[in-house]
């Protein structure tokens, strides 16, 4: 590895605690108590197998983040691919929501969240050493 490529392990692990406790805890909120994750996001409900498949996700990303706490380099793809989504749902979804004034109260929220996570990743992922020769 080339010594001038800058690793922010702080922010890495930062963003693993982060991640298993918002996605890790919303995820097992999702699929045991779905109705009181209802209330408190103040959503409309929803298909039982679409937000399972969400909490059943949400929850992967914050088991495979203890991981990451033991090896930061070793499990960063799991960063950017939340980084890819969250980018791709704002950009697909919400802009869009937002754009024609249809954006519900309750996605609010949800963006507030997801940008923290997108500042979070940007500055915690270590692009250089993603895509550095080798």
């Amino acid at each position: 590895m080339s010594k001038d490529i800058n690793i922010r392990w702080g922010w890495l692990k930062f963003m693993y605690i982060f991640t298993i406790i918002v996605a890790g805890g919303c995820g097992l909120g999702i699929i045991l108590i779905p109705n009181v994750m209802i209330s408190v996001f103040r959503m409309p409900r929803q298909d039982p197998i679409v937000s399972g498949v969400m909490g059943s996700v949400f929850l992967a990303f914050g088991i495979l983040s203890i991981f990451g706490l033991r090896s930061p380099l070793k499990f960063v793809p799991i960063l950017l691919l939340q980084l890819c989504y969250k980018l791709i749902w704002v950009l697909g979804v919400i802009l869009p929501l937002r754009f024609v004034g249809q954006l519900p109260i309750y996605g609010i929220l949800f963006v507030i969240i997801f940008a923290i996570y997108i500042a979070g990743d940007l500055i915690a992922i270590p692009f250089d050493y993603i895509f550095a020769k080798r």
